[in-house]
């Protein structure tokens, strides 16, 4: 075979990998001498790394981040110096996932609970982990589709599996009259058998209100709590330092 024949070879076995690098790892051999074990361990490497690449990227966007450049690293943890940072961090090594905890991350609106729950995503995707990210709103009209398209059933057993669903802004839209039935279902469906991150702008005491049905609220949180990590965002906004300063976040 000559170079093209083999990388259409490789191709075709599904090794695209290898195929993308294979002449510069040729010419790598040519100069450096290398030894065939060597070249075939580069090239595995090579087919190893674009996998992992690739799956990250399709995990990625299964995911549906809202903001998907959001993580630790562009966090400012000193506009707000009482947040507990060291949870964050905690979160963020995943061990939470890994015991099958939930988190709540509570404040005002504009105090970074949106940002940290994505890196805190991100970082699950980097250590693994199957995620979903939705704002509630968005969330409870999948649901609305998947029973008008007669998959409820499919879309629940999605929802109850992946490792870590992300429920963000809770409390921030008005949120249709079956809200607190199907947030407990989805709630109960992955009570110590998948983790939970759900933020709100709302306190707690707010949400039997807010959902109209406190029995369903009390067993929501009875079971979010139970393992639950409760981190605590604020008081001051990025959103209104911002606009006070006419910058950009």
């Amino acid at each position: 075979m000559n170079l093209i024949e083999l990388q259409r070879a490789l191709r075709q076995l599904r090794l695209g990998g290898m195929a993308a690098v294979l002449e510069t790892r040729l010419h790598q051999a040519q100069t450096e001498a290398m030894a065939p074990i060597d070249l075939i361990s580069c090239l595995i490497a090579d087919e190893l790394n674009r996998r992992g690449e690739r799956l990250l990227d399709r995990r990625r966007k299964q995911a549906q981040f809202r903001d998907p450049q959001r993580s630790l690293d562009n966090f400012d943890f000193t506009f707000n110096p009482k947040m507990n940072r060291s949870l964050v961090f905690d979160l963020a090594a995943c061990t939470f996932i890994h015991k099958r905890e939930d988190a709540l991350f509570l404040g005002p609106g504009g105090t970074g609970k949106s940002h940290l729950a994505q890196a805190i995503g991100q970082a699950a995707i980097q250590q693994g982990y199957r995620v979903i990210y939705r704002e509630t709103h968005v969330l409870l009209e999948n649901l609305a589709d998947a029973i008008v398209d007669g998959a409820r059933k499919e879309f629940m057993e999605a929802l109850a599996t992946v490792p870590l669903l992300i429920i963000d802004d809770f409390g921030m839209r008005k949120l249709p009259p079956t809200a607190a039935e199907d947030l407990l279902e989805i709630v109960m469906r992955r009570y110590e058998r998948a983790s939970t991150l759900l933020t709100s702008n709302r306190p707690v005491e707010d949400w039997g209100k807010l959902l109209g049905d406190v029995a369903a609220v009390t067993a929501m949180l009875d079971r979010l709590l139970h393992h639950g990590h409760v981190l605590k965002c604020g008081p001051r906004s990025w959103r209104t330092k911002t606009a006070s300063t006419g910058g950009v976040q």
